[in-house]
């Protein structure tokens, strides 16, 4: 198995490319924010073990996470799967931006005002299980961060985690349509039942483990998610 992760330029967003094998298909998950997109690196990946993209996996909405969609999308001809209260934030991401904000900051810098979605968009609905490239996944609806975060399970062996955990941590729940009540919601119903041994890959940081988060990570314990 071939897994990758690129970094991104700007916030250091995780973009991973899963692939079962050198000349395989794969997936591709939240390519974000460069200049002028993720979409030179990531060829670099796909050129080094001749892969074949078929799908883009979006974990939500936030720009950090899917500046480079559409780009993406016209290089390869790859369909986006993203939940459908985050779809709308394709095309018009002003809806999750913090106005005058940092990532409107780096925009202007770039001259660039107007987004659109990719030729697909696949709508994902919670529990929604299918398979790509030939690996199992489910999506599992995983609001707070977002109205429409998702998680993905990867063959009951990794957790695409997204902004919903990280290690030591989660994500922001300040942020426009974020909710502190829904994070803490998701985090109790559907992150601590997961298994100990699913490996998590972020959205931002270190990969880690379930049962290293559960024992250490202060937003999985009972102070914090009592009010749930």
């Amino acid at each position: 198995m071939i897994l990758e992760v690129i970094p991104a330029e700007f916030f250091g967003t995780n973009c991973w490319i899963f692939a079962p094998s050198v000349g395989s298909e794969c997936f591709i998950v939240d390519p974000g924010m460069a200049i002028p997109n993720l979409v030179p690196q990531i060829s670099a990946i796909l050129e080094r073990h001749k892969l074949k993209p078929i799908a883009q996996l979006l974990t939500h909405g936030h720009l950090d996470h899917t500046f480079s969609v559409a780009p993406l999308d016209a290089s390869y001809g790859v369909p986006a799967y993203i939940h459908p209260q985050d779809r709308p934030f394709l095309a018009d991401p002003s809806g999750l931006l913090t106005p005058d904000g940092m990532i409107d900051g780096i925009l202007k810098q770039m001259g660039i005002s107007e987004f659109v979605e990719p030729s697909q968009v696949n709508e994902l609905i919670d529990g929604a299980t299918f398979e790509i490239a030939g690996f199992r996944i489910r999506a599992m609806h995983a609001p707070g961060h977002t109205p429409g975060s998702t998680v993905f399970l990867v063959n009951d062996e990794y957790l695409i985690s997204g902004d919903v955990l990280f290690a030591g941590s989660i994500g922001r729940t300040d942020l426009l349509k974020g909710s502190d009540g829904a994070m803490r919601k998701t985090l109790k119903k559907v992150i601590l039942p997961l298994d100990d041994s699913l490996k998590v890959l972020p959205g931002h940081g270190k990969e880690t483990t379930i049962g290293q988060e559960r024992k250490s990570n202060q937003y999985l314990q009972a102070e914090y998610l009592r009010g749930v």
